[in-house]
């Protein structure tokens, strides 16, 4: 079995967990940690879990909505932490003993009840890296902050039977947003962030008869609105849109079976 459920996504922090079992085995894996300790407690308390319970901490880059508390809940309880060179070396090439596991792109991570797999994506961060998850049978794709699909990002989300992609923006309602211009630039450009339209058309390329579940992440609290996303997802689907997830800021999602 394999499971996943989004802890809270958006600019003010991003964690996801992934879990997998076989038989009386069960993995636990923590994709991001971008909150404090307490709130993350919290979160993960809403999902059924303490910090206790997870087996591996995977960091996709250094920014502080994705790094949060990752370094001292690792070494509070003893959790190994993976992510790339360009990321270790991003956050201050922190000492943190055997617990760091650095990885990279098309390096699998054996979790026993389950397999992640990491691929590079364009976003502005030293070496960004997100995921596939899989048991073997059941495939999930996990891709936030990146600016545009590129042919090996389509490729790592191709047969996926569960997707937590990012659609980050409205291009119309960015466009009129407050934000000075180099920030419109940045989240915008082909290193920053995906928009609606570029997301539909990454599930537009990766749809197949498989996809059970689709999460939309990363939303911008100013210059997105979920009832956009919704419909967008929904029509290039063809699916109704109670169907589109949406990950939460603040509650996230419930826990979702992968197919």
């Amino acid at each position: 079995m394999l499971r996943f459920c989004s802890l809270g996504s958006g600019s003010s922090g991003n964690a996801s967990v992934v879990e997998g079992s076989s038989g009386a085995s069960v993995r636990r894996l923590l994709i991001d940690c971008g909150f404090g300790p307490r709130q993350l407690a919290q979160r993960l308390a809403r999902a059924g879990l303490a910090c206790s319970d997870l087996d591996a901490i995977f960091i996709t880059h250094e920014h502080s909505d994705h790094v949060g508390c990752a370094l001292s809940l690792a070494q509070q309880h003893g959790i190994a932490l993976w992510m790339s060179a360009g990321t270790h070396a991003a956050i201050g090439s922190p000492a943190i003993g055997p617990l760091l596991h650095l990885v990279r792109d098309g390096e699998a991570i054996d979790l026993g009840a389950f397999e992640a797999l990491p691929f590079t994506v364009p976003h502005d961060a030293r070496e960004p890296l997100q995921l596939r998850c899989s048991n073997g049978a059941k495939h999930l794709g996990i891709a936030t902050d990146f600016g545009h699909a590129t042919p090996h990002v389509l490729s790592q989300l191709a047969g996926c039977h569960a997707l937590l992609l990012e659609a980050n923006h409205d291009q119309q309602l960015l466009a009129q947003s407050a934000y000075p211009p180099f920030l419109k630039r940045r989240i915008g450009g082909t290193h920053g962030h995906l928009a609606n339209t570029a997301a539909a058309a990454v599930l537009a390329a990766v749809s197949h008869s498989g996809l059970r579940q689709v999460v939309a992440a990363h939303l911008s609290e100013r210059n997105n609105r979920p009832e956009l996303v919704r419909t967008l997802f929904a029509q290039t689907l063809g699916w109704d849109t109670s169907a589109i997830e949406i990950a939460d800021p603040a509650r996230g999602t419930p826990w979702l079976s992968v197919g």
